[in-house]
């Protein structure tokens, strides 16, 4: 069963990915799951999911991922594998990476991100003389990992002038119908990031699950919908359970992009609750 979720190229990274990628978040946030959580994983291999993501301050989730690929070794060439440091000097995220690729039981990332940009002190942090960007590009060098990221949950002027700082290779936004009516990402980053080639996979899809607890279980293929008809590589969602895996799944397989008028429609439909769908901006 595999090649059943399309794919789209990652930026100019000559790589293409699954357009729904398996978050590091809902079951993976945990600890001491290790069996539902290592199911799920090879659940989504088996779906044909190629992107997978993962995160250090993600309780047990590279850990999960390490068990998962140690019983299927011969897959991880198959996947493209993505962690993310929210150290931001070279020394300390040099140690997290260490230590996500000794959680993860592997040689190289594919994409190794700096997480959750949010403050001007942030940008001073990671470009100065002993920033991550340090770290980022002696690990490349060194060959472990291939490519760079940087992801932005709140501020998309500061992720917009980060992306003029250091040639990153993707970046890592929210993209949902709310985004629109407040500081919106898709207006400020992902046109700038085009021109740059950058690879752009989209996160708070569903808004942390409170898309669903406004609009219910059957809001969720609109969300998706909407968001892969922007000019984005992927999405990231994380999954409770593999029941709701194979829902998103489905609703990968059967992608058609929504037309201008049903994203319109939408927008408006969440534009009374868009406050609380974009919590991550508070």
């Amino acid at each position: 069963m595999k090649n059943l979720v399309p794919k789209r190229s990652l930026g100019k990274t000559g790589e293409q990915v699954s357009i729904f990628g398996l978050g590091g978040e809902g079951l993976l946030r945990t600890y001491g799951r290790e069996e539902e959580a290592v199911a799920l994983i090879h659940r989504a291999m088996d779906l044909g999911i190629t992107y997978f993501e993962s995160a250090r301050a993600y309780a047990g989730s590279e850990n999960y991922y390490g068990m998962a690929l140690q019983e299927r070794r011969e897959r991880r060439k198959e996947i493209f594998l993505v962690s993310k440091s929210h150290e931001r000097t070279e020394e300390g995220a040099s140690k997290h990476l260490e230590m996500t690729l000794k959680a993860m039981r592997i040689d190289y990332l594919d994409l190794w991100m700096v997480h959750d940009v949010r403050t001007p002190k942030d940008l001073d942090q990671i470009f100065g003389s002993n920033g991550i960007c340090k770290a980022l590009e002696g690990a490349k060098r060194n060959g472990l990992i291939r490519f760079t990221g940087i992801t932005a949950h709140r501020n998309p002027t500061l992720l917009s002038r980060a992306i003029d700082l250091f040639p990153f290779d993707v970046i890592l936004i929210p993209i949902n119908p709310a985004e629109p009516h407040y500081w919106s990402f898709l207006d400020e980053v992902i046109p700038k990031a085009i021109e740059k080639g950058l690879g752009i996979v989209g996160m708070k899809t569903l808004c942390r699950g409170v898309s669903i607890k406004i609009f219910g279980e059957e809001s969720v293929e609109g969300f998706l919908r909407y968001a892969l008809s922007q000019p984005i590589s992927a999405v990231v969602v994380g999954c409770d359970n593999i029941k709701q895996l194979e829902m998103n799944v489905r609703i990968a397989q059967s992608f058609q992009p929504m037309s201008q008028q049903e994203q319109k429609l939408l927008t408006l439909k969440v534009k009374p609750y868009s406050r609380e769908l974009m919590y991550y901006k508070l």
